[in-house]
């Protein structure tokens, strides 16, 4: 994968890439109860739905963090 070269394209990429995951966190969320205990299944799905949480939230936060960043 290239890495892209200015800010701009950096924060382009990084907010494709957010739309992307949170339209599979929203998806997987439509279905989510919460984990059923002893269903190996349900305790998939919450791993999943943690797992794209943490993406989106990271995402979030290196968006915000190049906006706020000094030119160079």
């Amino acid at each position: 994968m290239n890495t892209p070269g200015t800010k701009e394209e950096k924060l382009k990429a990084l907010k494709e890439r957010l739309a992307h995951y949170e339209g599979k966190l929203g998806f997987k969320m439509k279905r989510y109860r919460g984990v059923i205990h002893e269903s190996a299944a349900s305790e998939m799905k919450h791993q999943e739905v943690m797992v794209l949480r943490a993406m989106v939230d990271g995402l979030r936060r290196e968006i915000a963090d190049l906006e706020n960043a000094p030119v160079t």
